[in-house]
């Protein structure tokens, strides 16, 4: 469906009227949406801003690739904790190391865990 030169004009001043305001975002590279497991990426973004009623809402369409996260990586854990927790719940460092990954550096939650509690 095409829209003629002069509708897109009555178009867009009733989108004024209405109090929307609408913007091309230029010079957007990547568009990066973060999930507690994975990110989105968005390459070669078109990234539209729509302003209305003191909101401000951005409109995404590009190529989307799914990454996950490398949580391991994130978390470091001191070896004060993985010698505490080896002994407390009677493992191997290399164990209790991977406890406290498991468990984000929670140290009561990795030794339950390695306790099969």
């Amino acid at each position: 469906m095409k829209i003629s030169p002069r509708e897109l004009q009555r178009i867009m001043q009733s989108v004024k009227r209405a109090g929307l305001s609408i913007e091309q975002v230029e010079g957007v590279e990547g568009v990066i949406i973060k999930l507690r497991d994975r990110e989105l990426v968005i390459k070669k973004p078109q990234v539209t801003c729509m302003k209305v009623g003191g909101q401000t809402i951005f409109q995404v369409i590009g190529e989307v690739e799914e990454k996950g996260l490398a949580i391991e990586e994130e978390i470091s854990v001191s070896e004060e904790d993985v010698q505490l927790v080896a002994s407390q719940a009677g493992v191997s460092l290399e164990e209790a190391r991977r406890a406290l990954k498991a468990t984000k550096g929670d140290l009561a939650r990795a030794i339950l865990y390695l306790k099969g509690a």
